[in-house]
């Protein structure tokens, strides 16, 4: 098992690389949630938000990165991969992160009205095991400036 301090600077680095792809949907006028797939310490997928240019509700960032990630490694079980996104996964999300099997859920910044811990907390896989509050700061300033920027 890796010391701390070094699973911490991975998360770290892996949540940065879903920061970046929140920053893309921003660009594009969606909701800023970004997400990664990670599967033995190599990026197999990245996502963000679609829902508005796909006209799609069910176009998260998790759900494109897990369909991604099942694309990619060539199996719909995830359970050696681990999901970073940037908010809690709302209970949709959590539900395919759980038929998924992915191993490890690590998220940035709660969801107080839409997250699954809320409503659906256990969802996920019996083995997963979940991390919060990676960046935090950053991920959830992200949401409150662009839900400030709607409301001007």
């Amino acid at each position: 098992m890796m010391q701390n301090d070094e699973q911490q600077q991975i998360d770290e680095q892996m949540m940065r690389k879903a920061l970046a792809e929140a920053q893309l949907a921003l660009q594009k006028g969606e909701v800023p949630i970004g997400a990664v797939i990670a599967c033995k310490g190599r990026v197999v997928a990245r996502a963000h938000n679609l829902t508005e240019t796909l006209c799609d509700v069910t176009a998260h960032a998790e759900m494109q990165a897990i369909t991604a990630a099942a694309n990619m490694l060539g199996g719909k079980y995830l359970p050696e991969c681990t999901l970073y996104v940037t908010v809690e996964p709302c209970p949709m999300c959590a539900g395919a992160c759980g038929w998924a099997q992915l191993g490890r859920i690590v998220y940035g910044a709660r969801d107080e009205k839409r997250g699954y811990e809320r409503f659906a907390p256990k969802v996920l896989h019996a083995k997963a095991t979940v991390t919060v509050g990676v960046l935090e700061d950053e991920c959830s300033d992200l949401m409150k400036n662009f839900f400030a920027d709607l409301r001007k």
